[in-house]
Formats: C-alpha cells, structure tokens, sequence
C-alpha cells in the first residue's frame, strides 16, 4: 500500500512537472531575426490570468543599439526609458494550447504589435507572433526556453 501511494505521489509530480513545460510561464531566450544570435532573456510571469513579460537581460549588443540600452523609438512613458527591466509583452489571454490577444513591444523602433504565443509539446520552444490587424501580416519568432 505505502509503496503504491509514493508511486501514485512520484507520477502526479512528474506529470504535473510536464504540464508546466508547456506553459508560456519562465525565462526564454530571443533570437535576433537578422544575425540568429541571442539578443536577450525575457521573464514571463501569469498576472491575474494574463501573461506579461519583462527583459530580464540583454545579450551580444549590436553595433546599432542604443548605446545607453535606452529605448529612444519608443512612445509615451517608455520614451527614453532603459530597455532592461522593460515589459515587451502584456495582455495575453489563454485560447486552448495558445496564449492571444496580448500585445507586444519591438524595443528596436518603438512599436506596439497584436501578439500571440504557442509553446512546442516539448516545452523547449515558444512561437511569438507579432503582427497588426490580421495574424497573417506579421513576423514569428521562435524564442528557446531558458529554465
């Protein structure tokens, strides 16, 4: 009996483990569309059943980054205002095994995209698509998890 309950404890863990890989929820690592390298890592965090993201930091500098890491492109309260620490993505809704409905930031020029993500089966890999109106006028990326 005790060896079949720690068994039912051991499997419950695990399974619960792998339902959390599938989730947006952790640090991820972005890829710069142009050059394939690393540009930063951003946290994802679940805020009252939305999703928002902050850059956490920012990883091999291009020569045409702001070399203040400020973000000059942008809009509003975020004119001016470091890149690091930045939330890029907020408002994402759970749809099925897609996360929409959010919003994102390019911090290279300043601009506000409709945005939605989708996490591989594996967990190791998520879809960020940014686009306006339509999803089908946009970009993706594929960002890698990072934990």
């Amino acid at each position: 009996m005790r060896l079949s309950l720690a068994f039912l404890m051991m499997f419950f863990a695990a399974m619960a483990a792998a339902a959390d890989r599938t989730s947006p929820v952790g640090l991820w690592k972005t890829i710069d569309d142009k050059t394939q390298q690393p540009r930063s890592l951003v946290r994802i965090v679940e805020a009252g059943g939305t999703l928002e993201g902050r850059i956490e930091q920012l990883l091999n500098r291009q020569p045409d980054d702001d070399p203040e890491g400020l973000c000059r492109a942008c809009k509003g309260e975020r004119k001016d205002r470091p890149v690091l620490g930045m939330k890029i993505l907020w408002g994402l809704v759970k749809d099925g095994d897609a996360w929409e409905k959010g919003e994102i930031l390019d911090p290279k020029n300043g601009k506000t995209y409709s945005c939605k993500v989708r996490v591989s089966p594996d967990g190791s890999k998520m879809e960020v698509r940014g686009f306006i109106g339509l999803s089908i006028i946009g970009r993706s990326q594929t960002w890698l998890r990072e934990e």
